[in-house]
């Protein structure tokens, strides 16, 4: 484990006031969450027949939930660029659970995420019923998701995905790993698939440590959800859509995973300053 995830963290207090607000916006923030669920599921049960795997209605509910409970959270979203039209998949460095709402708030898209996010309580529910694709970190599962990706992809969908494989403090940006890029040199994709490299910038409340916003190492997702809940007042996001480039520009994933990373990165580092 690298130095950085070990350094101490020492979250703020929450006194009675903050409380009172984990209270009211927690009240909020699941009815809405999960009201919109219902809602989602519901008109699922429609989309599903008329339009299979394409899901013309439905991304529609997520991004208003994400968008009413960034609002909820008080958390200010500052956009940058213009989100890609062009056919492709998204990627972005990735600092907490929070980069979900921010990311679907700003764009429909279709999340990428470890296997073992569908069995998190709550979490999972959401997670599937939006349309996340599951990953497993085997190598023999390697062919399998690269079908489901190119399934995914030529049916329209925008995947999203974050290669550095884990969140972290918010402050840095990780080596991204290429793995997943493969998918996109598959013959039936390369020729007309995109990328857009997105970064994702926190920006903690006046006073505080610059890695309030981060999740990382060892930290409970239940504590760091009360402290979000709690925060008044809030810091803010930045989110910056880089131009998206044509994957058959760059011989290899490996190549291509650098293009982004390096862009991100620079970004990241000028924004974070």
């Amino acid at each position: 484990m690298t130095g950085w995830l070990t350094e101490e963290f020492k979250s703020p207090r929450i006194g009675p006031v903050g409380w009172l607000r984990v209270l009211w916006r927690g009240a909020l923030l699941s009815l809405l969450v999960y009201g919109g669920l219902l809602v989602l599921l519901l008109v699922r049960l429609v989309e599903w027949p008329l339009c299979g795997q394409s899901r013309p209605v439905t991304p529609f509910i997520t991004q208003f939930v994400c968008r009413s409970a960034l609002r909820i959270l008080r958390l200010p979203l500052v956009q940058h660029g213009r989100a890609m039209t062009a056919p492709g998949a998204i990627v972005a460095n990735h600092s907490s659970w929070l980069d979900v709402f921010v990311l679907n708030a700003a764009q429909r898209v279709y999340f990428v995420a470890k296997s073992e996010v569908s069995d998190w309580p709550g979490i999972g529910w959401l997670a599937r019923a939006t349309g996340t694709v599951f990953i497993a970190r085997k190598g023999t599962e390697a062919k399998r998701q690269k079908e489901v990706f190119e399934s995914r992809l030529q049916a329209g969908h925008r995947l999203l995905f974050f290669p550095e494989g884990t969140s972290t403090d918010g402050v840095r940006v990780l080596p991204f790993k290429s793995t997943l890029f493969a998918a996109f040199y598959s013959p039936e994709l390369e020729r007309t698939m995109h990328i857009q490299p997105v970064t994702v910038v926190f920006h903690a409340p006046k006073g505080q440590d610059a890695r309030y916003y981060g999740w990382w190492g060892d930290m409970n997702f239940a504590s760091h959800l009360l402290r979000m809940l709690a925060t008044a007042p809030q810091g803010r996001v930045e989110l910056t859509f880089h131009p998206e480039v044509p994957v058959d520009a760059f011989d290899d994933r490996k190549a291509l995973a650098l293009h982004c990373e390096r862009v991100i990165r620079t970004d990241h580092v000028n924004a974070v300053e």
